[in-house]
């Protein structure tokens, strides 16, 4: 029976596993074991543990490891608190391998604590470009990790160049594919207001609508507010009914969080409702029937590629990844972001597989099932 433990750190992190959770638990011959920590705990962030739970899984440990501040500092003191726990649960739980998603703060401390335990290490999502300090974390994973399972091919060329052995690149796609291809339905099935409530002065109707998602850039702090306020002005100008979910807990996202507050006091947009946080199972079904997403989130890039969904990304958080047809680029100025959503209204939707084609959970379970892993660190094939 091979174990293989999934540390989940934020709410996002648990759509781009979701899929190969579920086949690792379906396979016979796995054991999977769950450890959720940082602002996947939280309260404010959605409380995605409750997600995981709702959705069927056990959760072996949970970890509350997020220090107060969302700056800098805190930022690198959660990091290092959670090293600290993390090793300790994975000292109890003694998993055959790790595996690690994608590129946020939190996560390097997963790769730190699996390797420093001379623990088979795998990494979701490596080879990937972005804009920011996210990359760097990224690649930093990759270097630690032993098992690489990227999304796109042009990933495992990036993996391969810094170094890795071919034999240990894997391309699975993307799962939060798998689950943007479930939400492809003809009709919405759901009002979020009704599901999820939220806040906002005037209750819209899920027609004709819009979805903003912005984050904070964590190299150019100091200006989330401003960086915030131009989308929200340009959402507020532009008049459409319009869904905001709350940034995520980045350095500097008390920043954006007070450039809404703000905004939302003293302009009082009726066409804007806003959300702390709406679960994927629901959220890409609202995403799929939008008139499309704008801000600064990946999701705009990965899951709105497969879906064909407009996307009007904002900014520098996600430069340098690999975009399909659906993604508009634009800078934080008003202007330019009701210019792009003009010129996307009527361009037909076109769907791409950049980052897989609903399979991914069951390659990645596959993988690691296959893998011939060895304790002295380590993986051979």
């Amino acid at each position: 029976m091979r174990k293989v433990c999934v540390v989940i750190t934020a709410r996002a992190s648990y759509s781009r596993i979701k899929g190969a959770m579920q086949a690792i638990k379906e396979m016979p011959d796995m054991q999977l074991q769950l450890v959720v920590a940082a602002s996947a705990m939280l309260n404010r962030y959605g409380e995605a543990y409750k997600q995981m739970q709702d959705d069927g899984f056990t959760i072996d440990r949970m970890i509350y490891s997020v220090v107060e501040g969302e700056n800098p500092v805190a930022m690198v003191k959660t990091t290092g608190l959670g090293m600290i726990e993390l090793v300790t649960a994975l000292e109890d739980l003694k998993p055959d391998v790790v595996v690690t998603i994608a590129d946020r703060y939190e996560t390097i401390a997963t790769a730190i604590a699996a390797s420093y335990s001379n623990i088979p290490l795998a990494h979701i999502q490596g080879g990937e470009v972005t804009g920011n300090i996210d990359e760097k974390v990224r690649h930093a994973i990759t270097k630690l990790a032993d098992l690489h399972l990227v999304a796109s091919e042009k990933a495992a060329e990036r993996v391969i160049k810094m170094g890795e052995n071919p034999d240990s690149v894997f391309v699975t796609g993307c799962p939060s594919i798998d689950l943007a291809a479930k939400a492809i339905m003809p009709e919405l099935d759901f009002d979020p207001i009704e599901r999820y409530g939220g806040s906002g002065l005037k209750r819209i109707k899920p027609e004709d609508y819009y979805i903003v998602i912005q984050h904070p850039v964590t190299d150019e702090r100091g200006q989330s507010r401003q960086q915030v306020t131009e989308t929200l002005k340009a959402m507020h100008e532009l008049g459409k009914p319009t869904y905001w979910i709350w940034p995520n807990a980045d350095s500097g996202s008390d920043e954006t969080s007070k450039g809404i507050r703000v905004y939302r006091e003293k302009y009082k947009p009726e066409n804007i409702w806003f959300f702390r946080d709406i679960p994927s199972r629901d959220f890409l079904k609202l995403l799929y029937h939008s008139n499309g997403i704008v801000g600064n989130s990946s999701v705009a890039i990965r899951e709105c590629s497969f879906l064909g969904v407009p996307a009007i990304n904002v900014g520098s958080r996600q430069s340098g990844r690999d975009r399909a047809e659906n993604v508009t680029d634009v800078g934080y100025d008003k202007d330019e972001i009701l210019k792009a959503i003009e010129m996307r209204k009527d361009m037909p939707r076109v769907q791409s597989c950049l980052y897989g084609d609903g399979n991914a959970g069951k390659r990645i379970a596959e993988v690691l099932r296959d893998a011939e892993l060895k304790f002295s660190k380590k993986l051979t094939y």
